[in-house]
């Protein structure tokens, strides 16, 4: 059997790095990596059309979603509405240029270029195969770049903030977009990394044998942070998807430290300082996030209220402190071993 089959059968779990034999699967099976239960790969059904209309869908709710007054508001009898390219403008007039760009970029351009991005590649429309493989490439960096989701999440919140100034209504847009942001967060889950791969370009040949249920540094092996490929630990540049990658980040143990300790201390202000202050014919308030997530509980915002403190602190906590346990445990795991090194000499 070719080493091209044998190596497209096997892949390196990203999160423990075992190296596992993929089984055949049936529409609507993944695989789990035995050891540490990340999801592997995904059989979806209808693997082109599920994703190409989510994606086509996604698209003209977000057509629509910029057509219409996206939410009005009501104060002192002065009525006003706005639509979502209007935010753009008003930011820009407001002397907040980064975030009207942050805006164009995030919550519109790069959830867009996604979609289309993803309606070229699974449905094999005719283009040169280094192309298909840079938009493959710039897909999955750009993926976790969306925050339209985010933006709704951030409207929602001033929604509760400003009803107590006045009234507050959506508009005919609010509703496409929400649909857009659970569409195009549903495109992705459709669409599996290694699949896509596979349909662009075939996965590289390995020449080494390949030992399934061990580790693949201890094989010298890595996987390909793009396109999961396993390549030698030696291969800088993926020949699949020409991303440059390593075994190991330089210095990732320091660099994980010190973003630690830079978020311990930037934790305490973050909490304590103002995040926002409002400004209502004159008078400015300014408000903490403790004294938002109040403010939301008294006006009886409680879902609200606990998704913002739940993220903010009890999520924020927990990440760090796994964080910690993590690097406390990397080193006691390497005192460890300097120890058996030194009972063996």
């Amino acid at each position: 059997m070719c080493d091209h089959h044998h190596a497209a059968r096997h892949i390196l779990c990203r999160q423990c790095d075992l190296l596992v034999a993929l089984p055949q699967l049936e529409h609507r099976q993944k695989a789990t990596c035995p050891r540490c239960g990340t999801t592997l790969t995904t059989s979806w059904d209808a693997p082109r059309q599920r994703p190409t209309a989510y994606a086509l869908v996604a698209l003209f709710m977000l057509l629509l979603a910029n057509l219409f007054p996206f939410i009005y508001m009501k104060v002192g009898g002065i009525s006003s509405e706005i639509e979502l390219l209007e935010i753009p403008n008003v930011l820009f007039s407001e002397d907040y240029a980064s975030l009207g760009t942050f805006f164009l970029l995030f919550v519109q351009l790069v959830p867009a270029f996604c979609l289309v991005t993803i309606l070229l590649l699974v449905n094999r429309v005719s283009m040169p195969s280094g192309l298909k493989a840079f938009l493959a490439r710039i897909l999955f960096h750009l993926k976790t770049w969306g925050m339209a989701e985010i933006f709704l999440a951030g409207v929602l919140v001033s929604f509760v903030k400003l009803m107590a100034y006045g009234d507050i209504g959506i508009g005919l847009s609010f509703v496409p977009w929400c649909m857009f942001c659970l569409l195009q967060l549903r495109t992705f889950q459709c669409v599996d990394r290694r699949w896509l791969w596979d349909d662009i370009a075939p996965m590289p040949a390995i020449t080494q044998p390949l030992k399934v249920g061990v580790s693949g540094l201890r094989q010298g092996l890595r996987s390909c942070s793009c396109c999961t490929a396993v390549l030698p630990v030696d291969e800088a540049v993926c020949p699949r998807c020409r991303t440059r990658g390593t075994a190991r980040r330089k210095n990732s143990l320091q660099w994980t430290l010190a973003l630690l300790v830079t978020s311990l201390i930037l934790y305490m202000p973050a909490n304590i300082l103002p995040i926002m202050i409002t400004d209502l014919l004159g008078d400015k308030m300014p408000s903490t996030i403790m004294a938002g997530v109040i403010l939301l509980w008294s006006e009886g915002s409680y879902p609200v209220a606990m998704v913002i403190f739940i993220c903010q602190y009890y999520g924020a906590d927990v990440k760090n402190d796994r964080h910690w346990l993590a690097m406390l445990e990397r080193q006691r795991q390497g005192s460890a071993r300097l120890g058996a090194h030194a009972s063996d000499l």
